[in-house]
């Protein structure tokens, strides 16, 4: 099994920047290809970036141009870069290993506890 822990969430103004991590233990080395995920309040859990092992990236069409996924492969750790926050970018942030075959779908049940973001006009 995996654990993931995601950090770095916050209160910010519109036009703002945060930057989230996510660091993964356990079973760590299954996993490949990673993904940034968001919640809002009412609306489903959806993709916002993925990461390959590699280094191949996949962005929501909402966040293209403004959010950088990256990864530390040896720290097991992923990172959410994320520049001109807009109030509709307010959900809770999680990551999960991702299934890139399947459209990035997550990978595991456990999703840890995410980290709110929350963005002011």
């Amino acid at each position: 099994q995996v654990q993931f822990v995601a950090s770095g969430g916050g209160l910010v103004q519109s036009g703002g920047s945060l930057r989230l991590s996510c660091a993964a233990s356990g079973s760590t080395f299954s996993i490949n290809a990673m993904g940034w995920y968001r919640q809002a309040p009412g609306k489903q859990r959806d993709l916002v970036a993925g990461i390959s092992s590699g280094g191949t990236t996949t962005y929501g069409d909402s966040v293209k141009g403004r959010f950088t996924i990256s990864r530390d492969n040896a720290a097991n750790t992923v990172y959410l870069q994320m520049n001109s926050l807009k109030p509709e970018d307010t959900a809770v942030y999680y990551c999960n290993a991702a299934l890139r075959s399947q459209g990035w779908a997550p990978r595991f049940d456990d999703w840890g506890q995410g980290t709110q973001v929350t963005v002011s006009s």
